[in-house]
């Protein structure tokens, strides 16, 4: 397995849900409430490119490591994980998935899962706004309590059969825990589930801050983000394999 994971730290943006029958509270209810919990349409369609940085801890590996993402519409996204000198590289650069093998430890283009995966994470913000473009469905599944607090459930399915859970609060409409299956370095499929938490807001957007991986019910991964920027100009090359 050459990534470490799917690193999705800018939280859970909505796109097209179906309606459960018989279900009070309507999917498309709870798409227009998220997008406006997390900035709005007009604050989405402004964006042209972020930038996060924090610290990314692996928890069972007792490893922490400097974290830098870029992330530039429509469809590039770059991920720097530095350990104390040694850079871990995930990327996609509008057509291609590339970055560092973990077991060589050589820059190369990535196929199969990994590329589908960092291409998934590299969607536009507006999927939220026009989802059919992205082939994107979620199922409203009810509510399901987690510490005594009732959340929605939708469940999503992406054109390329990847599948994820999502749980939203129905106080601030914002996710608070996600569940899917990837794979982990030497370790094969796990149970993923992401809970993002301490969501601040930055400019007009609403972004979580901290986000803590477990895999099969155990702590795996902790990101902590301590500075967001907007619309700094992030050069195409910087989303290149060199």
């Amino acid at each position: 397995m050459k990534k470490i994971l799917s690193l999705s730290v800018l939280g859970f943006f909505a796109v097209t849900l179906a309606v459960h029958p018989g279900l009070g509270q309507t999917a498309q209810d709870i798409l227009k409430k998220m997008v406006e919990a997390q900035g709005g349409k007009k604050v989405f369609e402004s964006i042209q490119d972020m930038t996060f940085s924090g610290t990314l801890e692996m928890i069972q590996q007792g490893m922490t490591g400097a974290l830098a993402v870029y992330k530039k519409e429509p469809d590039k996204r770059r991920v720097d994980i530095d350990f104390q000198g040694f850079v871990v590289t995930q990327a996609f650069d509008g057509e291609a998935a590339w970055g560092t093998n973990l077991q060589t430890f050589a820059t190369e283009v990535f196929s199969g899962e990994e590329a589908a995966s960092l291409k998934r994470d590299s969607m536009p913000l507006v999927a939220s706004l026009d989802p059919e473009k992205y082939g994107i469905s979620y199922l409203y599944k009810g509510r399901e309590k987690i510490d005594n607090k009732d959340y929605f459930v939708l469940e999503a399915s992406y054109a390329d059969g990847f599948k994820a859970t999502f749980f939203i609060d129905p106080e601030t409409y914002l996710p608070h825990k996600t569940k899917t299956k990837a794979g982990l370095p030497m370790s094969g499929e796990a149970e993923i589930e992401q809970i993002d938490s301490d969501y601040k807001k930055v400019g007009e957007m609403t972004i979580a801050h901290s986000t803590i991986t477990y895999a099969n019910g155990q702590e795996y991964m902790k990101i902590v983000i301590s500075n967001v920027s907007f619309n700094t100009g992030l050069s195409e090359s910087l989303f290149k394999m060199k």
